[in-house]
């Protein structure tokens, strides 16, 4: 698992369940450790006093539940080396900005769910890092909650931080971040800015727009092109590589009048389920019978 985040930059780390998304970010935070290969900052093996300058979100909280919100807060600043009156101040600020300013001397798990969140993006925040690992930080957010946390890791990286984060909601990677790394069996299987996965990533597809659907498609296979109906107005068409699409268009406009005709850009769920592998099971091996499967009798399944 093999990939770069640069400084003020935003990285979509996706991938479908058992990719290694999370196993990558507890290696990269130190959480657990690599079997081979390291993790670098700034070309330099990655250090302890590193490890200080970063704030992690783990998809299950990690906060304290009969610990009160602010105290909370302080106490995980003060662990990343800041003083009590910069850590107060800290908190203040951050609880503040996340909505939970009036929840301070409550316990966490007297919050919801989403307030437990918005706690838990502060305590990655509260030391002012440099840099962000995130995993799943919309999960369970409503959408006023989702628009402020979006702004909050925009203005991150306007000032320089790395910010890399998790997320199955690729809508929302797609608007937030400058490049993306799609996770594979392991693997980054494909890497890079969207537009660029989109160009390479995908056949061009265009929608015509025409009363006689019917008629469109069936003066497109011709051409080497299986168009799918989408309704009573739209027919969708792959263009084989060969195709160019004033082609399409000229063999749709020989059957009756065309009122749209438009390119398809892919999206980034398009171009996740052409890339994503998923596990395949694995094949229960012979095995002998065990202890009490042969005290009992029992038989194997």
């Amino acid at each position: 698992m093999s990939f770069t985040v640069h400084p003020g930059e935003l990285y979509g780390f996706v991938g479908s369940n058992g990719a290694g998304k999370t196993t990558t970010m507890r290696i990269a935070l130190g959480v657990l450790s690599a079997d081979s290969g390291d993790v670098r900052v700034n070309n330099k093996p990655l250090t302890f006093e590193d490890r200080q300058r970063f704030g992690y979100m783990p998809e299950e909280r990690g906060l304290y539940p009969k610990m009160k919100v602010g105290e909370q807060l302080i106490y995980f600043a003060r662990l990343h080396g800041m003083s009590d009156a910069d850590a107060r101040a800290a908190m203040e600020y951050w609880t503040e900005r996340l909505g939970v300013h009036m929840r301070r001397d409550d316990e966490v798990q007297a919050l919801s769910l989403g307030n437990q969140q918005r706690v838990q993006l502060a305590a990655s925040l509260v030391h002012d890092p440099d840099v962000l690992v995130l995993d799943e930080p919309f999960s369970g957010l409503d959408p006023l909650a989702v628009s402020d946390m979006s702004e909050i890791l925009r203005e991150k990286a306007r000032q320089g931080a790395t910010v890399v984060f998790s997320s199955h909601q690729l809508d929302l990677v797609e608007r937030l971040c400058d490049r993306v790394g799609i996770a594979s069996l392991g693997k980054i299987a494909a890497e890079g800015p969207i537009d660029e996965l989109r160009d390479a990533g995908s056949d061009a597809v265009v929608e015509i727009d025409a009363p006689d659907t019917q008629a469109v498609a069936n003066a497109l296979r011709p051409l080497g092109i299986e168009p799918d109906v989408a309704d009573h107005r739209t027919v969708r068409a792959k263009l084989p590589t060969h195709v160019a699409d004033q082609e399409v268009l000229q063999a749709a406009l020989s059957v009756g009048p065309v009122h749209g005709f438009t390119h398809v850009r892919p999206s980034l769920t398009d171009l996740f389920g052409n890339i994503v592998q998923l596990p395949q099971p694995v094949e229960a091996k012979d095995e002998k019978p065990g202890f009490f499967s042969r005290l009992f009798g029992g038989k194997k399944a």
